[in-house]
């Protein structure tokens, strides 16, 4: 259920390809010795009368930054097998009143865009916006690198890197408004996330944290120490992963640092979100309202104790009204949270536990379940029913956010992981690695009683599915419907880069019919809907949006923004989620590329016209 960490992220130097040991010594000496020629001439330009702390502070941070420039060379990350082409063009969007232009594109949609210096209006819309569509803001958080593509470094002391889940945030948001003659008005924006380190390194006009997430063992560790002694931080605050709405406010989230609230009618930030000073850790990208009571649950991860622990916020967000230290041994990646109507469910410290406690208990009441290793990244609901807590969640064999074991070689290690799998999951022949990133739908079962677990495959193996979203008022309570991003394996092996291509609607409460007439295994598959894109097109950031005034718990319609890499054309698709497999009622043509992200929402709310 959990991929365990130390606070050191690192992968072990290739021997075959260091110089000598006597070449790495003069290598160091006369680096060292250039560096020590700047820092000096740093040193000259300190006032030599120093009378206040923040003076010392600054002189400090320039000798530290002048030694980080001397000794650090930043560079790109190289491009993946399938982001290198030679079809390099500029897009050019003429049908609105200002061009937009996209200057790196590369036939991949990973890149990073500039913002937009204000909101557009769309023109070119397929079909029709349901009438009773809700007026509302659909956001998608995801990664958008400030200074282009992820960065290295490279420096006497080795390598280091950033990871694919890092890069700075930006939302891309789309508003709906219905005019008084019933049509409607839909205008696109986007807006990087402008946490303090975003802020600074703006400031700086340069990549100034050094990578710390990977790479060479002595490269992580000075990137760790000159970036916690230069800004008082070991890693960038990225805000790139989630968005949520507490309270009547959006907060952008990454679990690597509290929330920042955004405004939700322009986009900017504003604040850091402490909970009033109560909450000074890593805050959870899934936090969870409690059904009733307008609760929220949020958890923090820590590589230092308390390694773990999980807090609940007041309905009105002003107050942190429990918080409980899990005295877990060690440090776990921990992603995901749920709750039921009196129950919470966190992923525990070892990689096969699920643990349960009440929502105000503390680490004394957790009641842990033992279950078959896995990594399960997301989940759908958890609930209770009949004296067991049950929870459906997407699960694999392997973790997407890879160990030190990954090696230098990062196309190969995902492109493996990504295939398709050829048999059941029982059968597999996990030493190829082939297809453990095969991610599947999942049950467990958890009695309160007896501390049974029951687990079992929800579905077979035709597509693998990731990014689990239901219709959010049945959040902790016993739901009939869930959907999922659909992985195209073959397109995310190629690439080496984890690609959607598209969507699938299950029924828990229903088998699926082609195995009626056909002896039934233990793990009888549910029915599944699939709605599948075309050839070369892929979506991010799905949500749920339930109809004004529906009734059913499927009365809706699944937004998600999709880019077609043949034509390079982003657009927003509204699925009917009664008509499942039909085509959209509506597409939406966006003004700019979005490259793909991570998670989206939606929020009805009334918009200024």
């Amino acid at each position: 259920m959990t991929t365990p960490y130390t606070p050191f992220r690192v992968i072990n130097c290739n021997i075959e390809r260091r110089p000598s040991l006597s070449r790495n010594f003069h290598h160091l000496n006369t680096s060292l010795s250039s560096a020590f020629k700047t820092i000096l001439r740093e040193l000259r330009q300190v006032p030599m009368q120093i009378d206040a702390s923040g003076t010392i502070k600054n002189a400090s941070v320039k000798i530290l930054d002048a030694f980080v420039d001397s000794v650090f060379e930043f560079a790109d990350q190289p491009l993946l097998p399938s982001q290198v082409t030679t079809n390099f063009r500029p897009i050019h969007f003429r049908q609105h009143s200002h061009a937009c232009t996209d200057k790196r594109v590369r036939n991949s949609n990973f890149a990073p865009v500039d913002e937009l210096k204000e909101a557009v209006l769309i023109t070119e819309i397929e079909g029709n916006i349901p009438d009773n569509f809700q007026e509302g803001v659909y956001i998608r958080n995801g990664p958008n690198p400030l200074f282009g593509r992820l960065k290295i470094t490279k420096s006497i002391f080795g390598r280091s890197s950033h990871m694919w889940v890092e890069g700075e945030g930006m939302l891309h948001a789309l508003y709906f408004t219905k005019a008084s003659d019933g049509s409607w008005n839909v205008v696109y924006n986007n807006r990087h996330v402008e946490t303090e380190t975003f802020k600074l390194e703006k400031q700086r006009n340069k990549p100034s944290f050094l990578p710390a997430a990977e790479g060479d063992s002595p490269a992580v560790l000075s990137a760790f120490l000159l970036n916690s002694l230069r800004f008082g931080k070991v890693n960038k605050e990225m805000s790139n992963t989630n968005i949520f709405k507490h309270s009547g406010k959006l907060y952008s989230i990454a679990e690597t640092d509290i929330p920042q609230e955004i405004d939700i009618f322009t986009l900017k930030t504003c604040n850091n979100w402490d909970v009033n000073g109560s909450w000074k850790r890593p805050f959870s990208s899934h936090p969870k309202r409690v059904p009733d009571t307008g609760e929220l649950v949020i958890m923090g991860v820590d590589p230092i104790k308390p390694f773990f622990e999980v807090g609940v916020v007041s309905a009105d967000g002003k107050k942190l009204i429990h918080k409980v230290d899990l005295k877990l041994k060690r440090c776990t990646l921990s992603h995901e949270i749920g709750v039921t109507q009196r129950l919470i469910k966190y992923n525990g410290e070892e990689y096969a536990r699920i643990g349960i406690m009440p929502r105000y208990g503390d680490s004394d009441s957790i009641k842990w379940f033992e279950v078959e290793p896995s990594c399960c990244f997301h989940i759908f609901n958890s609930f209770e029913d009949d004296g067991e807590v049950v929870v459906w969640g997407c699960r694999a064999l392997d973790s997407i956010v890879p160990g030190p074991d990954m090696g230098v070689d990062k196309f190969e290690w995902f492109s493996r992981r990504f295939r398709p799998l050829n048999s059941d999951e029982k059968n597999m022949n996990t030493s190829t690695e082939d297809g453990l990133l095969f991610s599947r739908c999942y049950e467990w079962r958890l009695n309160m009683q007896t501390g049974e677990v029951r687990e079992r495959n929800l579905i077979g193996t035709k597509f693998s599915m990731d990014f689990p979203i239901i219709n959010e008022h049945f959040t902790g309570v016993q739901n009939r419907f869930g959907y999922t991003q659909v992985v195209d394996s073959i397109a995310s092996s190629t690439s080496g880069l984890a690609k959607y291509g598209g969507l699938a609607k299950l029924y828990f409460e229903e088998a699926d019919t082609r195995f009626t007439l056909i002896k039934r295994h233990c793990e009888e598959p549910i029915k599944v809907e699939y709605h599948m894109f075309e050839a070369n097109t892929f979506c991010t950031g799905s949500a749920f949006v339930p109809k004004h005034g529906g009734v059913e718990e499927d009365d809706g319609w699944i937004i998600t923004f999709v880019h077609n890499e043949d034509s390079n054309t982003s657009q927003v698709y509204v699925i009917d989620t009664k008509k499942f497999s039909c085509e959209p009622v509506a597409k939406i043509t966006l003004p700019c590329r979005v490259p793909y992200g991570f998670h989206g929402a939606f929020m009805p709310i009334s918009l200024p016209t």
